[in-house]
């Protein structure tokens, strides 16, 4: 049972490939009510202190570090299958547990025993998506690398919008009037949900692994990816990338319920919002990284996530609070759309840069720096922002003459804010990280750009029996400028006189 065949047909391929999107879908719906929103508004209610945030967000980059001795055993038994799928199904055993932790008395270690299940699902889920990613790096076709995942994101991202949306609706409602039992509820969903996950990735075959390593040799294939200076390029963008977008995202939540004051539908619905963009662009972004390429999408979509982070300090330049929550709509929308690109495109740099043959270890050496880098930055942050709880920075621009005192405030960063100001900074050598790395042809961010209006274009005008072609005159503005140029042109030639102009007229004819 869960073992690995000799040959896939493609009716087996394609079979498989649907019950990976099934896996993903399912696995989101878990993650939708025991992760995320959930989790830290259950933690806050538990009392959690920024530090204690953070550590639960770093509890899952700490515990890729169980991918290495991982990886030795995936060698040794070679049954991804068994492995990946026994791992991940202990994980929702654990989630299904929490369940208790709300009924448990108030002032016991409730919060302590949060910390622990979380470590315990954590590992687990390393444990398993180390022999999964190997997995399925042979099981997929590099060619068809984008479409799959994109494919797999939009239906896991479709589901998980639904679930986080019925779980904060769940916690905002508060059966029998007391929030513990719309949060055992929650976390009793997310394990059912999480072993019908299970069951549907039990059912994707699993090729053979290629011969091992010579005896003795196990060590060395560990460490040949951090030789290769190509792949130790794309570690440091991948370290560079965590570290600079787990300074902000996980205390975004925090910052929304307690410094903004939103009900918990509200923080769900903005983060679906999220999510939406994310899924309405991800088949997008998958055509676009198999067309082009992955760095060229990145080098797009990096700098307007690291703007959106940044606008979240400028909210509360605006006075009215529905203006605030309209902002905080959009800005959530373009980051997600922004998100799905660098998902998509940083997971396939990984498996496109892994040799063949190899993915174990070149995907384990991956998981090993966003072990360390996202271990780090949650925790660091937390502790930052806990000295920072009565801080604030302001910049005023202040006019004063006779009979006459103006200040105009231009920003203010306090407390979570100071996180997003530094995050934003950071991605600043995220950018320089990524363009270091060669994946083979280089592709500008322009043609990206204009390969992505035109893929929506195509898009909308599939999806709408309205024409939009009218509402993008390209082909118009680029005839204008060809007639522009040729006009620049007759004007700096030296005047002719009449009779070789009807030479010329007559050449031509």
């Amino acid at each position: 049972m869960l073992r690995p065949v000799s040959h896939i047909t493609p009716e087996q391929l394609e079979s498989g490939q649907r019950a990976l999107v099934q896996d993903l879908a399912w696995a989101s719906l878990c993650g939708a009510f025991s992760g995320g929103v959930i989790l830290v508004a259950f933690a806050l209610t538990l009392g959690a202190t920024p530090l204690q945030v953070g550590l639960l967000a770093a509890i899952p980059f700490l515990t890729q570090a169980s991918q290495l001795p991982a990886t030795l055993l995936i060698e040794k038994v070679r049954l991804r299958r068994r492995i990946g799928v026994l791992s991940i199904t202990a994980a929702r055993v654990v989630v299904l547990a929490m369940a208790l932790l709300p009924l448990m008395p108030p002032h016991g270690p409730v919060l302590l025993s949060l910390i622990a299940a979380q470590v315990l699902i954590s590992t687990f889920n390393a444990v398993g998506g180390c022999a999964i990613n190997s997995w399925l790096h042979q099981l997929i076709p590099h060619e068809r690398l984008g479409n799959f995942f994109s494919r797999r994101l939009f239906f896991g991202t479709a589901l998980a919008c639904v679930g986080t949306l019925a779980a904060g609706q769940l916690v905002d409602s508060a059966p029998f009037g007391n929030p513990k039992y719309a949060y055992a509820a929650a976390f009793a969903i997310a394990g059912i949900a999480g072993f019908i996950s299970s069951w549907h990735l039990g059912r994707a075959p699993e090729p053979a692994m290629p011969s091992g390593a010579p005896p003795g040799r196990a060590w060395e294939r560990l460490r040949r990816p951090f030789r290769d200076p190509n792949f130790r390029r794309l570690l440091v963008f991948l370290s560079a990338w965590t570290i600079a977008s787990n300074f902000a995202a996980p205390f975004l939540t925090v910052y929304l319920i307690e410094q903004r004051g939103y009900a918990i539908g509200t923080v769900t619905s903005l983060w679906v919002t999220s999510q939406v963009g994310n899924a309405l662009t991800l088949y997008l972004w998958g055509r676009l990284s198999d067309r082009l390429s992955n760095k060229g999408v990145l080098a797009v979509v990096l700098p307007v996530h690291f703007a959106c982070v940044l606008a979240l300090v400028f909210v509360d330049a605006l006075d009215k609070a529905q203006w605030q929550l309209g902002v905080l709509y959009a800005i959530h929308l373009v980051m997600g759309i922004a998100t799905g690109g660098i998902a998509l495109a940083t997971g396939n740099l990984g498996l496109k840069l892994a040799p063949q043959g190899e993915g174990t270890a070149y995907l384990a050496a991956i998981g090993l720096a966003s072990a360390v880098a996202g271990g780090l930055a949650p925790v660091l942050a937390g502790a930052l922002a806990q000295a920072f709880q009565t801080s604030e920075l302001s910049a005023v621009v202040r006019w004063q003459s006779p009979g006459q005192w103006k200040e105009l405030g231009i920003f203010s960063f306090a407390h979570w804010e100071f996180l997003f100001g530094i995050s934003a900074l950071l991605g600043l050598y995220v950018i320089h990280a990524l363009y270091r790395i060669e994946e083979g042809r280089e592709v500008s961010e322009r043609q990206v750009v204009q390969a992505f209006v035109l893929e929506a274009r195509r898009s909308l005008n599939n999806l709408s029996s309205v024409a939009f072609g009218g509402l993008f005159p390209f082909e118009r503005l680029n005839e204008r400028r060809k007639w522009w140029r040729a006009e620049r042109r007759r004007l700096r030639e030296p005047p002719r006189w009449p009779e070789q102009r009807s030479f010329d007229r007559r050449q031509r004819a």
